[in-house]
């Protein structure tokens, strides 16, 4: 037996993934994903700012080493750029309906690597 005679079936039939109406509620998730998503680049936000912090301690030590200082600037530089570029994504969220963002997504992801190369100079200048 199929959904489709009666039986129990995948989606919207007896036993099947249907919701309390006997829709199966697909497709109706658009706010949520986005919502979702909005709040993902704000929590990697606030997590590249703790790392900028981190990355800030070594050059204020008593007597820092200009290559320290200048790769914590390097690295401030970096969170900068982060930052704007996640405000730019969150925004294009905003947006009905949502703008793609392919291009910020690269962006994103070769600064955060280049960001992870700025706090490794600073932790072994």
């Amino acid at each position: 037996m199929t959904a489709r005679d009666g039986g129990v079936g995948e989606r919207g039939g007896p036993g099947g993934d249907s919701g309390p109406d006997g829709d199966s509620g697909a497709g109706d998730d658009h706010g949520a994903s986005a919502e979702r998503t909005r709040l993902a680049w704000r929590r990697t936000g606030l997590s590249a700012t703790v790392v900028a912090l981190l990355t800030l301690r070594p050059a204020f030590v008593p007597d820092p080493r200009a290559r320290t200082v200048l790769a914590a600037a390097a690295a401030m530089g970096v969170w900068a750029a982060l930052v704007a570029l996640g405000y730019r994504r969150v925004h294009g969220l905003v947006a009905r309906p949502p703008r793609p963002g392919s291009h910020t997504v690269v962006a994103y992801a070769l600064l955060c690597a280049s960001f992870a190369v700025f706090g490794a100079v600073v932790v072994l200048a």
